[in-house]
């Protein structure tokens, strides 16, 4: 028989990863706050549209979420229609938002409660890795659930890591990220100063991707977003301001010196800010140029 799952987020990433379980091992119910892309998903794949998280919860072995942030998958725990109302003991909730590690703490104390496995499970790939099954997912929580989740994570991801105990996925992964921005902050810095400098930047950027200063952003991003001024929104800078937010408290939460992630998280808070909610993480750029007055390009 077809094992029960729920999925509650279809979001950009979300989606994808809901696609990858709408296969005849699993029987999928769906359950997104936007109705109308509940509906849609149910229509196009086989999946059951719920009413409610407990609905989309109800009968299900895992469920699993992929919410903007910790607190509004924390909010979908109680009342009627939540998440715990439906939920079995025994069931396994396999949280894939990129969330912090007290919230995280939190709902895994109150599944325990209620008789009810949580991990914590983030992902890393973004919309293309979503696409094609190929997501990086970092696990917080218990080696036995885990083995549990596994079929359910291998439909979704192609690297599977167990990072430690609850709100250790969230943690890496909220550091990953931190140095996903660092990156792209640093790069553009370089490269503004070089073009003062007389350097273009696609050539400067031919220097560096063979030399010790490379990285993702300056082998991928900037060529092929920056540069071509095409700044293609895959993830949100809003998203992003919160995973550096949350790696700059777990550093301080852990008394790690980090001046350097500190204001990271403050620079892209005040690039949010400027930018608004819709723009993608790799817009930041258009903050530095702003105050630089000038582009790259």
């Amino acid at each position: 028989m077809p094992v029960n799952i729920a999925f509650l987020g279809l979001g950009a990433i979300g989606t994808p990863m809901a696609r990858h379980l709408a296969i005849p091992d699993f029987s999928l119910a769906v359950w997104n706050r936007t109705a109308e892309k509940t509906a849609a998903f149910a229509a196009a794949h086989p999946a059951r549209a719920a009413t409610t998280p407990a609905d989309a919860a109800r009968g299900a072995t895992f469920v699993v979420t992929c919410l903007p942030t910790s607190r509004e998958v924390e909010a979908l725990l109680d009342g009627p229609d939540g998440l715990l109302a439906g939920m079995a003991r025994g069931a396994l909730l396999i949280d894939c938002t990129s969330g912090d590690p007290a919230t995280s703490q939190r709902i895994a104390a109150r599944c325990a409660e209620r008789g009810i496995g949580f991990i914590d499970a983030p992902v890393s790939g973004g919309v293309g890795g979503a696409e094609n099954g190929k997501l990086t997912i970092m696990v917080g929580g218990d080696a036995a659930l885990l083995e549990r989740a596994m079929p359910v994570l291998k439909a979704m991801g192609e690297k599977i890591v167990h990072c430690g105990t609850v709100g250790a996925g969230d943690a890496l992964k909220a550091v990953n990220n931190a140095l996903l921005a660092v990156h792209i902050w640093s790069a553009a810095e370089g490269l503004l100063a070089l073009a003062r400098a007389g350097v273009k930047p696609a050539v400067a950027l031919d220097v560096i991707n063979a030399s010790s200063g490379r990285s993702n952003s300056s082998m991928n991003l900037f060529p092929e977003r920056v540069l071509t001024r095409a700044f293609p929104r895959t993830f949100r800078l809003a998203l992003l301001d919160k995973d550096v937010m949350i790696a700059a408290q777990v550093a301080r939460d852990e008394k790690v010196p980090s001046p350097l992630i500190q204001l990271t998280a403050e620079l892209f808070r005040a690039a949010h800010g400027a930018l608004g909610e819709e723009a993608d993480h790799v817009e930041a750029v258009k903050y530095l140029e702003q105050m630089a007055g000038g582009e790259i390009q």
